[in-house]
């Protein structure tokens, strides 16, 4: 048994063949950091700063900018003094100093184009689901105005009423025309016979 550093009990170390002495990791806490060999940089901050190249390697100006850069090279390096020019007649050092630029220029556009195309597919994951919504939302909308339909041809409207009404104001017209032609009116009795019946 070894005593536990922070509460003073004894803790039971395992015996047998398979007992080890290592110290066992505490999933309460965090792991201490690790030590890299390698550099540690943020690889949003490393997209963003490809995006920007990447960008301004595909404007004009860069192309404009470049044509001048090359331009004043072979220029200088033609017509300097002798002594001043550091890229003589086949320019080899251009021809390096362009290849590098393509070298790297090639990953940092690619590195670019992927994640505009992350950026893309998750838009389009927004853009299908927002269109499933709406689906379902038109769905469920048709569905409540076909009831709504079905519910109103049901349901008594102003015009109909109106006709039944008239309907029946013709019927009763008719009933007390009907009655008044056909009513037979008792003559006036004698008052006499009113005590008679008594």
């Amino acid at each position: 048994m070894t005593p536990d550093r922070e509460t003073g009990r004894a803790e039971r170390t395992p015996a047998g063949a398979t007992a080890t002495s290592r110290p066992r990791a505490r999933l309460d806490q965090p792991r201490p950091p690790r030590h890299r060999i390698l550099p540690e940089w943020d690889p949003e901050a490393f997209g963003r700063l490809s995006e920007r190249i990447a960008r301004f390697l595909g404007t004009g100006r860069f192309i404009v900018w470049m044509t001048i850069v090359i331009i004043a090279w072979v220029l200088w390096n033609i017509f300097a003094p002798s002594d001043l020019r550091f890229d003589n007649y086949p320019f080899i050092f251009l021809t390096l100093m362009l290849s590098l630029q393509a070298s790297y220029a090639a990953p940092l556009i690619l590195l670019a184009q992927n994640r505009q195309d992350d950026r893309d597919r998750v838009n389009l994951e927004q853009d299908r689901k927002s269109n499933e919504r709406s689906i379902a939302d038109t769905e469920y909308l048709t569905r409540e105005i076909a009831a709504l339909r079905i519910g109103l041809g049901e349901v008594a409207t102003r015009d109909w009423i109106r006709s039944e009404l008239q309907d029946m104001v013709k019927e009763l017209e008719e009933r007390r025309d009907g009655h008044r032609a056909h009513a037979v009116f008792p003559a006036e009795r004698p008052r006499g016979r009113d005590v008679e019946d008594r």
